[in-house]
């Protein structure tokens, strides 16, 4: 095998190290360039103990009980203790209670409130409430990581907030999610701060969640990952045929917050693969796909489906990183439409089409996702690339990342969907590669003390 070199410079001293060896048939790349394989982060003992925590019968409970209130509608009634959004509301408030009760003060929980005014598909001023459930984070509370779900509901006419609107599967099933991950993850202590949310105007127009984000934007709050689990309840689509092993995960590429400037940029060096969702999407792979959740996971480069938007918009609107989990195919007779019978087959999002075992994987996708970021350093920062001088090699430069004993740089040929190749530098801040910026692309990520590792940050050129 032919080898490259790979130098490696911390503070003043430059150092030069061999490469890592790639073992016979992991990659032919591993002929063309420095560094060792990518291989994806196995879940420990902590993390498999935690996932077999998740209760499909719990989550079954959770999304008959939000059916029952009748609708959920967000123009709905707000003061009856039995059946619109403003019950389901406070059955959701309770419950995020009950969990932080237990979890010696790690957990707290709020009711967000607006009101919004009229608008479209909101007609008239309009109270809007998210529950909030927030997990402090031990050591590095700063670093915010979020999952959510919507608990309003719909009918086939979105105006309508009178009939029954019993939204199983949209979004009862990703409010299930979000639940059950409090009640599992409340009794733990992740470095950083991780929120169950449950939002709501959803379906009217992302209200709940926009405003959700715009809060943490004018808090300067570091939200460094955004997740919705929104139609994530069946494993069935309309054909019959069922995929139990498999979440989509969108992910969108040029972002939706770009200024003309980052556009122009992210054309000049080809970044339109490498958005912060993008890396996220490599990161849940990475650490999601194994025996321990028993998931596949297909990445989607769209934001979302076409004529469709989630609560990650509001997200990636204030420029987070965000992405959204939705089942592997949809059957729309069990979505958006009014319960009924026609020609003998049976309308309505009605909790008997949900697939609770399924749900459950994917929430051990989620807590797969989130317990490894917030437990791992933060995604590096100020990574960049000098690009002052024509050369054939590549210099990186990046900020030090709070928790984090070393650095991993990352590449992959241009091509390559996903990381490749991955270059120990240790605790440097700067790395010079052997290889041309102008062939590859290059990534950086932290690496903690126990081997845990962030997703991995793009470089921005700088002279």
């Amino acid at each position: 095998m032919t080898s490259r070199r790979a130098f490696l410079t911390a503070s003043a001293a430059t150092v030069a190290v061999s490469a890592i060896g790639v073992p016979a048939g992991a990659t032919e790349l591993g002929d063309r360039g420095p560094g060792g394989p990518v291989r994806p982060q196995r879940p420990g003992p902590d993390l498999r103990a935690l996932l077999r925590q998740v209760d499909a019968r719990r989550i079954e409970a959770t999304v008959r009980r939000l059916a029952a209130f009748g609708t959920r509608h967000t123009l709905s009634a707000q003061d009856d203790p039995v059946r619109g959004i403003g019950a389901a509301r406070d059955w959701l408030f309770a419950q995020f209670q009950q969990i932080a009760a237990a979890s010696e003060g790690r957990l707290t929980v709020e009711l967000q409130s607006y009101v919004q005014p009229p608008a479209d598909r909101i007609p008239v001023p309009t109270k809007i409430t998210n529950v909030v459930a927030t997990l402090h984070g031990s050591t590095d509370s700063g670093r915010v990581y979020v999952v959510s779900g919507h608990y309003d509901s719909r009918r086939t006419d979105v105006m309508d907030f009178t009939g029954d609107a019993p939204g199983a599967d949209d979004d009862a099933s990703g409010v299930a999610v979000s639940l059950e991950l409090a009640r599992v993850l409340s009794t733990r202590q992740p470095a950083a701060t991780i929120v169950f949310a449950a939002v709501a105007g959803e379906e009217q127009g992302v209200y709940g969640a926009r405003f959700m984000a715009q809060q943490f934007k004018a808090a300067g709050t570091d939200v460094q990952a955004m997740f919705t689990n929104d139609i994530v309840g069946s494993s069935r689509a309309d054909d019959g045929t069922r995929d139990p092993s498999t979440i989509r995960l969108f992910a969108e590429g040029v972002p939706t917050a770009e200024t003309p400037a980052e556009a122009n940029l992210r054309r000049s060096i080809g970044g339109e693969n490498d958005s912060p969702p993008r890396q996220l999407a490599r990161f849940v792979k990475s650490v999601a796909e194994n025996d321990a959740t028993g998931m596949t996971v297909r990445v989607i480069y769209r934001r979302d489906r076409y004529l469709r938007g989630g609560d990650h918009i509001g997200f990636l609107e204030q420029g987070y990183p965000a992405a959204r989990f939705t089942e592997p195919a949809e059957d729309f007779a069990h979505q958006h439409q009014d319960v009924r019978v026609e020609n003998g087959v049976q309308y309505g999002d009605l909790p008997e089409f949900c697939d609770f075992p399924f749900i459950a994987r994917v929430a051990r996708v989620n807590g797969a996702t989130l317990w490894s970021l917030a437990t791992a350093p933060g995604t590096p920062k100020g990574v960049k690339i000098r690009t002052a001088a024509l050369t054939n090699d590549s210099e990186l430069l990046w900020n030090a990342t709070p928790g984090a004993t070393s650095y991993e740089v990352l590449w992959r040929e241009t091509t390559a969907p996903d990381w490749t190749h991955a270059i120990d530098v240790g605790p440097a801040l700067t790395a010079k590669i052997d290889l041309s910026k102008d062939n590859v692309f290059f990534g950086v990520r932290a690496v903690g003390p126990d081997g845990r590792r962030s997703p991995a940050a793009f470089p921005a050129p700088v002279s």
